[in-house]
């Protein structure tokens, strides 16, 4: 069964502000928790669900009555909403990142808490390259790059090299062989988290290519909303939310023009308005009960 608690659940829907007829899209779908508190508040309105996954497709789809449900990246939605004769909506809601279900599948290969093979990729459909294809196939220097960037690990050139060493003679196919030479580059007393989660982080961030394209994906996102319709973006480690607060408030705040003149020049309108100031932040009480909703972050933006 596919598991997914909503993080922010009730602060999520309120941010929305759903209008019952109106059309919404949930672009990281799941297991639709999201997705079914939306549809409560509809009445006659429409809920497109995008997801690379298909098992989340699946437990979607049986879980919320009348979603459309489409095999997609949220990346490309003004052509999943044109292939579906929608070009603008009321809403969209992003939940970032990995799924709960994804990381306590042992198969899907994205956590260190089990042994199976280097996969980590959400779509496995695709042919795309694996945690194991860039653990035991990519240069040096980019292996170091990955860490260094999306991992943002203290002992990169430490893990980098151990697994340089152990790749020249036999092939790192398993969590568990990575998680094993993750251990032994890093002493037992320099280590505050597990060892190996900076690194299994980074690895399914360039798997799944996830922060490159997303600045761009928000910019195009939000030019299909309508006016007065609300944007919300959850997110969960600080590289995503970094790009995420500064494509919103350059969308609310164009302008380019040196600040030592007058007027604006430039030329550039506005899109956007930010209604989060600082983001929200799960409560104590989600906190008790859902330990994973820690990091969680929601930012909203409406369009004017």
């Amino acid at each position: 069964m596919f598991r997914h608690l909503p993080v922010l659940p009730n602060e999520t829907i309120q941010a929305l502000a759903i209008k019952p007829g109106g059309t919404y899209v949930d672009g990281t779908l799941g297991g639709g928790g999201h997705s079914a508190l939306i549809t409560d508040k509809l009445e006659g309105g429409t809920l497109i669900g995008i997801d690379r996954d298909t098992q989340a497709l699946q437990a979607a789809k049986a879980r919320v009555a009348g979603i459309i449900a489409v095999h997609g990246n949220f990346h490309d939605m003004p052509d999943i909403l044109h292939a579906q004769g929608i070009e603008n909506v009321d809403g969209v809601l992003l939940d970032l990142g990995v799924s709960s279900h994804q990381l306590d599948t042992a198969e899907r290969g994205f956590s260190f808490r089990f042994d199976a093979a280097l996969d980590m990729r959400m779509n496995r459909q695709s042919e795309g390259i694996t945690a194991a294809d860039i653990v035991n196939t990519f240069p040096r220097a980019e292996l170091t790059r990955i860490l260094y960037q999306y991992g943002e690990e203290k002992f990169t050139p430490r893990i980098v090299n151990a697994i340089c060493k152990v790749r020249e003679t036999t092939p790192i196919n398993t969590t568990f062989e990575l998680v094993k030479i993750i251990e032994s580059a890093i002493p037992a007393k320099m280590r505050d988290k597990h060892p190996a989660m900076r690194t299994f982080m980074a690895l399914r961030i360039a798997v799944n290519d996830e922060l490159a394209p997303l600045e761009n994906a928000l910019q195009n996102i939000a030019a299909l909303l309508n006016k007065g319709a609300r944007f919300a973006i959850i997110t969960f480690h600080s590289l995503e939310d970094r790009i995420v607060k500064h494509t919103l408030r350059t969308l609310a705040n164009p302008c380019t023009c040196p600040r030592d003149i007058p007027y604006c020049a430039c030329g550039n309108v506005p899109i956007l308005r930010v209604i989060t100031r600082s983001p929200i932040l799960p409560s104590k009480q989600e906190l008790e009960a859902n330990p994973r909703a820690n990091s969680a972050k929601l930012r909203v933006a409406e369009r004017i």
